[in-house]
């Protein structure tokens, strides 16, 4: 009997992810515009990738990081939203527990990266505008690459433990998971043990780091406002303001509804969970769709190389 507890507890069987709770009758309809956004950000990031990786022009370090900040959206739109549309007009998908680990820590692994890629691209404007005629000297290939690898390893190493926190758990309760994807407390919650480590380490750690990112980049470009309006002539001001434009474009749509959703769990005790559950989904799918059109809009570079590429000048 004791045998038979532990095999049924450390080996759990498949889950159910069931979607959003109390809206399974719209399930088909809400599919629609997540597809139309799973679509636009597949186009887009593979479009800007395109671009830098091929345009030799496009070969400096603000732009070595936007490639990165693709990829890492391509890797967060198809690591939850296939299984999300199948759910929208299939049903209920079942999932391996091996197979919900690995979306649950490439969700979180890539919102990690966002968050440190945002951080070195604050660095890059700020070096650009505060210090530009030691831009190259500064941000040399060797500083770029130590960057990169910082960027990663520190991602990896913050969300890979969740993964032993989550195998270290009995499952002996129920395996159906309201939600559209697994991430991290909710498969905690689904165990018949204590989960107290998994709550501390999955909110503390994570929202510490990206609170540490986004306090960084506040001052970053604070000290790039006051280098700007110190510039003499206002077109100086305006050129540089416009370089910085699509980033914080990019960074309040990243940070502003991840605060929102931490503020919501933690004192929006009256709202209801199918809310939560339609505004994460909404999270996972509008930023990697919209960032490369603002990318696209507002970067010149960018946007002289998409028109001459689609929008060819006629003789």
């Amino acid at each position: 009997m004791m045998a038979a507890f532990n095999l049924s507890s450390f080996t759990p069987g498949p889950f159910i992810l069931l979607g959003i709770p109390g809206l399974e009758q719209f399930h088909v309809w809400i599919g629609i515009p997540f597809f139309i956004f799973y679509f636009v950000a597949l186009m887009g990031n593979s479009v800007l990738l395109y671009l830098i990786v091929m345009e030799r022009s496009l070969h400096e370090s603000m732009f070595f990081f936007l490639s990165m900040l693709a990829a890492t959206d391509l890797l967060l739109s198809n690591t939850c939203v296939p299984k999300t549309l199948c759910i929208f007009w299939l049903g209920p998908q079942k999932v391996t527990f091996s197979a919900c680990l690995t979306q649950m820590f490439f969700l979180h692994y890539s919102f990690a990266m966002d968050s440190a890629i945002l951080l070195a691209m604050a660095f890059d404007r700020y070096v650009a505008i505060c210090f530009p005629l030691r831009y190259t000297t500064i941000l040399t290939g060797q500083i770029i690459t130590k960057i990169v690898v910082g960027i990663i390893s520190r991602s990896f190493c913050i969300i890979f433990p969740c993964v032993f926190l989550l195998k270290r758990l009995p499952f002996c309760r129920t395996h159906l998971i309201p939600h559209t994807y697994c991430e991290h407390i909710g498969i905690a919650r689904l165990a018949c043990a204590d989960i107290s480590v998994n709550i501390w380490y999955g909110f503390a750690v994570p929202i510490m780091t990206v609170t540490s990112d986004l306090i960084l980049i506040g001052i970053s470009y604070t000290l790039i406002l006051r280098a700007v309006f110190n510039l003499p002539s206002w077109d100086a001001r305006q050129k540089a303001l416009s370089t910085c434009g699509s980033h914080l474009g990019v960074i309040l749509i990243f940070y502003t509804p991840a605060i929102f959703s931490v503020l919501a769990h933690r004192f929006g005790h009256n709202i209801p969970h199918s809310f939560h559950i339609l505004f994460a989904n909404l999270y996972v799918a509008i930023p990697p769709a919209i960032n490369p059109i603002i990318y696209g809009v507002k970067t010149k570079q960018i946007r002289d190389k998409i028109n001459l590429i689609y929008f060819p000048k006629r003789n």
